[in-house]
């Protein structure tokens, strides 16, 4: 090797050196960050034509990825935002109103009903149980009207986090091709882009949070990304997702759909659904989750007012009237087996039997409380003070098998008290296996993330051996040039 050469192949030597000591020292200031990935130098070998070594040349910068295990935190995340979204709706209608022991349930007030029928039966002419049952059953229909209400209120709420997530995916998107951009340019131009790509991978898993996605890597860098269920989502530039939230819900409101680039990807009329993140377990809150205990809190209402309503006594086949519960459509009693959309939110007393509204509280044990001027509907003409019938009736009609609208997820077969129990178990037994899939679904998170830390991040104690090993060769490399430096001084001295 002449002393050129070997001058050379210092001097390269030093330049990969200073460079790997400042890629090493990027690492140790970058170690704490958030989804940043180590980097390393990529060294080549200088060969001349004739084969002979001159050297290494500096390639560039890398960094550490581990594509399988990234691809598989985004899905997890997805997966894991949805269920905490659907969950966190879940935990607000059970803490409103699912817990039986504080009598805030629906079939707790129905079981404080069934005891003031009993007591109002034992003595049918004492006005004060009289009262009591009136009462309970205001207490019943008030219970009704604020659970529906919850319900509609959680729904608006999800629909607000809705538009809310679809600004932030709008933000990220637009994050994310200002970053493509700078890393396409930066490959093609050959400079370091590999901040540039941790930030886009920390927009994209930013971006899973909010819906699952799935990427695809092309030429100098480039990414390409899609929905979970396949719609494009950004491809050079960002595509459009939109969404017109709703202003007031009731039972019969339908949420609007989001859409990416004109395709609905959730909602009634989604064609390319999404199936996870944030957006998705919202939808489904809004649209399934929510409105299912609505229309179970519908059928508790019409149950109540089938069981006391009003049949015509005279034998002159007169339809039956809703009697001391009632609602919009009254007199008429709600289609038997059918859903009557609302009508928890819709169910009220009857001013007739009610004092405080004019009414006369004997319409309880004689009935007539749907016309007390149509004597057909009286079931106690003579006005018998000890008269039984009709809280027995009452008692009955909550403990008679009836038929219930079977898509409300219940047993459609079933007694009034308990269907009412039932739906209560049914938000219960929803909650917790939302909790259980929640507490897996955050430890595969935290698993994935961790042994992608593991793989891609920096470990202090290795950065600082490499740069012992940095400064060997530094040194090394320095002695060469000193002796390349001296066998020139002696040349020099022979020449003279």
């Amino acid at each position: 090797m002449s002393l050129s050469v070997a001058l050379q192949v210092a001097q390269s030597a030093l330049a990969a050196r200073q460079t790997e000591t400042s890629t090493v020292s990027r690492n140790i200031a970058g170690a704490q960050d958030a989804g940043y990935s180590r980097k390393s130098v990529l060294l080549s070998a200088v060969v001349s034509d004739s084969g002979q070594s001159g050297g290494i040349r500096t390639e560039g910068i890398g960094r550490v990825t581990d594509n399988a295990l990234y691809t598989s935190l985004l899905r997890s995340t997805s997966v894991g935002t949805s269920q905490e979204a659907v969950l966190e709706g879940l935990e607000t209608l059970a803490q409103t109103f699912g817990d039986t022991e504080l009598e805030q349930s629906p079939a707790a007030l129905l079981g404080d009903l069934k005891t003031a029928l009993q007591n109002a039966s034992s003595d049918p002419n004492d006005t004060i149980l009289a009262q009591d049952l009136l009462n309970s059953a205001k207490d019943m229909v008030d219970v009704l009207q604020r659970s529906s209400s919850a319900v509609q209120t959680v729904r608006a709420d999800a629909d607000a986090a809705i538009a809310n997530s679809v600004d932030q995916v709008n933000k990220l998107l637009g994050q994310l091709e200002d970053l493509n951009t700078i890393i396409v340019k930066g490959t093609q131009s050959g400079h370091d882009v590999t901040d540039a790509q941790d930030s886009r991978d920390q927009v994209l898993l930013a971006l899973s949070e909010e819906m699952g996605i799935t990427t695809l890597t092309r030429a100098d860098g480039d990414v390409v990304v899609y929905t979970d269920s396949g719609v494009t989502l950004f491809e050079t530039s960002a595509r459009e997702v939109s969404f017109a939230p709703t202003n007031t819900f009731s039972a019969a409101t339908v949420g609007n759909a989001v859409f990416v680039d004109g395709v609905p990807v959730v909602g009634d009329d989604a064609v390319m659904p999404l199936s996870s993140g944030r957006l998705h377990g919202l939808t489904e809150l809004r649209d399934e989750v929510a409105p299912t205990y609505q229309s179970q809190l519908d059928e508790i209402a019409r149950g109540l007012i089938e069981s006391f309503a009003e049949s015509d006594q005279s034998g002159g086949g007169g339809p039956d009237q809703a009697g001391l519960f009632t609602w919009s459509g009254a007199p008429a009693v709600p289609v038997t087996a059918t859903l009557s959309v609302g009508l928890a939110a819709d169910i009220q007393i009857n001013a007739n039997a009610d004092p405080d509204q004019g009414g006369d509280l004997d319409l309880l044990r004689d009935g007539g409380i749907s016309d007390p001027l149509d004597p057909d509907y009286d079931y106690n003409p003579t006005d018998l003070a000890g008269y039984t019938g009709r809280y027995q009736d009452f008692l009955d009609g909550l403990d008679a098998p009836r038929v219930f609208d079977a898509g409300v997820d219940l047993d459609p077969t079933d007694t009034l008290t308990g269907f009412a129990s039932s739906s209560v178990s049914w938000l219960e037994s929803n909650r917790q296996t939302a909790t259980s899939d929640l507490e897996i679904q955050s430890v595969i998170v935290n698993r994935t993330a961790e042994s992608l830390a593991n793989t891609t991040g920096v470990n202090i104690d290795e950065e600082m051996t490499l740069l012992l090993d940095i400064e060997r060769a530094y040194a090394a490399a320095s002695k060469l040039i000193s002796a390349v430096d001296a066998m020139l001084d002696d040349l020099l001295a022979v020449a003279r």
